[in-house]
């Protein structure tokens, strides 16, 4: 199987990360492997439902543009979760050929590859000159829309409110830089500032404004907003890290980070551009010990590696089975020699005379025939180590920030109540998303969270002045200047939307086909041909032969087939009304017989 190729740095290798992506030839005999499998390439699919199997026929075919604009189309973040999403539990996981020798189609590395080769040409992302029949947008469309937070949940909202038409969207974002936690927590070895620069850059290609260093809680508030805009959806993460008590008094003077302060630490060294200061990395040493089993926590651990460490224990409260983190993520950390600890409670933290960490002591968790996890205070370890970097999850505590929620409903947890169908919250003009939601866990959910947003901020707004929109989301496509080229061709008084059509052969036997055919962008078709009822025909079966130039070889040194399948058995009626159906339905598309 081919995985995706990602060079790795050593220890303080910041400075000459390359990501870089499957090959040109590898992506080919990739695609071509799936098209092989008889059924879709995968059984179940990420959140925003990406035509899995269009988008690898388009590689396949070398049409890489083709394959960038289905992905683009239904995910903005589309290089961003190629590269960081987890696909073993998503589109790899229900992969037709998991259990084969050769083993899944590495979908992720081809999203990766596709997206990646568009972002090379530079081409910009404009809005659907069709969109309202080349006129200006209605008054609706000039509804302001505020987006709090410029990370996935936040430019994917944004990015499909401008498709859809709206002319003033605007983004506060609390940071000097774009791509929120995309930016801040995951490492640039697995997700390059470039790559969220771009797709920022494509959100802002439809005129969407971004407004910098303007804090949700300090700056404003939701009720400062609501005379002058139509609706806001606040996609700001969780911003606080979840602290158990043994840490309260600790800093990184002695020894000891969350996931909150040592990965934003590491990126603003690491990552160009996203800090206008250079920053240097956390200088760590000896032994480092990582509490928590997810995502962020085997970060850290992989980080913590690059910026000195000597060796890094993963602890966590339960199993190796009940790690949290995705495949990817807890084999990089294996890899690198990461330490794994399971079992074991944080009990106390050993410090020197000075403050400084020295160690830390953990009591065993066990689990009791009823499923419920214990701790025994009797069976007791000890850890030597000179870090701590606490990675329990996150949280939102900030007083000025629930206060700025006002007058959001909340769920016990301090959260807003959403409505997980619209993510509409209790306030109609107020929509919410992302890890503040409290159910995505990831790069693509988050994604998936605005782009339902959108389309219900889309629906609120225009029901504001008595317009109904269909019941049925439907968001315009990504497009760049290259799908306005006019492929036209006029031929003996008969104009062609392109050159490209079917001839009367196999691919022509009925009207789905053909209809299939013209859905796929074909500009002409001519039927299979067929006879008058006195002359019909019926054709053999099988139809398939050996062909005469193969010899007497027959198996693997099979030369050729032959398909003598005679003239269409369809009747004229048909082929009479299925033509009239198809024009109808295809005006600009030349069909004939």
């Amino acid at each position: 199987m081919l995985y995706l190729q990602t060079h790795r740095p050593l220890k303080n290798d910041f400075d000459d990360i390359k990501h870089t992506t499957l090959s040109e030839r590898a992506a080919l005999r990739e695609a071509a492997r799936c098209l092989k499998c008889a059924d879709a390439p995968c059984q179940k699919s990420c959140p925003t439902q990406i035509d899995i199997k269009a988008f690898i026929s388009c590689i396949s075919t070398k049409n890489y543009y083709g394959a960038a604009k289905l992905i683009l189309s239904d995910n903005p973040a589309g290089l961003s979760c190629g590269m960081v999403c987890p696909t073993s539990d998503l589109c790899v996981g229900g992969c037709n050929l998991y259990a084969s020798e050769e083993g899944p189609i590495n979908i992720g590395g081809l999203q990766q590859f596709a997206v990646e080769t568009f972002m090379k040409t530079k081409l910009p992302q404009i809005r659907d000159p069709n969109l309202f029949n080349g006129g200006d947008p209605p008054e609706s469309f000039h509804s302001k829309i505020a987006v709090i937070g410029c990370g996935p949940a936040g430019v994917s909202c944004a990015t499909f409110l401008g498709r859809l038409g709206y002319t003033d969207i605007t983004v506060f974002e609390k940071e000097e830089y774009v791509g929120g936690l995309s930016s801040s927590e995951i490492p640039q070895y697995r997700l390059p500032q470039e790559v969220v620069r771009f797709e920022v850059d494509l959100m802002k290609d439809l005129g969407v404004k971004i407004e910098f260093n303007k804090c949700f809680g300090d700056n404003f508030d939701l009720m400062s907003l609501k005379d002058s805009y139509k609706a806001v959806f606040i996609g700001i993460g969780l911003p606080e890290p979840k602290v158990i008590p043994i840490f309260a008094e600790l800093t990184p003077e002695n020894g000891f980070y969350t996931s909150k302060t040592f990965l934003p630490a590491v990126a603003k060294a690491s990552k160009p551009g996203m800090c206008p200061c250079k920053q240097q990395l956390p200088k760590l040493l000896g032994n480092v010990i990582v509490l928590g089993a997810g995502d962020t926590a085997f970060d850290c651990a992989t980080s913590a590696i690059r910026c000195g460490a000597r060796k890094v224990f993963v602890v966590f409260r339960r199993g190796v089975t009940n790690i949290r983190a995705v495949p990817e993520e807890v084999e990089l950390a294996r890899e690198e020699k990461c330490e794994f600890l399971p079992f074991l409670s944080p009990k106390r933290v050993i410090r020197d005379v000075d403050g400084r960490i020295q160690g830390m002591e953990f009591c065993r968790n066990e689990e009791d025939e009823r499923g419920n996890w214990a701790t025994d205070e009797e069976q007791r370890t000890t850890l030597k180590a000179n870090f701590i970097i606490s990675a329990f999850g996150s949280t939102l505590q900030e007083e000025r920030v629930i206060r700025a929620l006002s007058p959001l409903e909340l769920t016990s947890d301090g959260l807003p109540k959403v409505n997980l169908h619209s993510m509409q919250t209790s306030e109609p003009w107020v929509f919410c998303g992302g890890d503040l939601a409290g159910i995505s866990e990831t790069t693509v959910e988050a994604t998936n969270d605005g782009k339902t947003a959108a389309w219900f901020i889309h629906s609120y707004i225009q029901s504001l002045y008595n317009v109904k929109v269909p019941e049925t989301p439907s968001l315009p496509p990504f497009i760049t200047p290259v799908d306005l080229v006019d492929l036209s061709v006029e031929l003996c008084g008969l104009k062609f939307k392109n050159p490209f059509g079917l001839a009367s052969a196999t691919p022509t036997t009925s009207s789905p086909m053909i209809r299939r055919a013209f859905e796929a962008g074909w500009g002409f078709a001519l039927t299979k041909t067929f006879s008058l009822e006195k002359d019909i025909v019926t054709n053999v079966s099988p139809r398939i032969v050996r062909g005469t130039t193969s010899g007497h070889v027959y198996g693997p040194g099979q030369g050729s087939f032959l398909n003598i399948e005679l003239i269409s058995e369809k009747t004229l009626a048909y082929w009479l009304r299925s033509i009239t159906e198809l024009k109808k339905d295809f005006p600009d598309h030349v069909s004939d017989n």
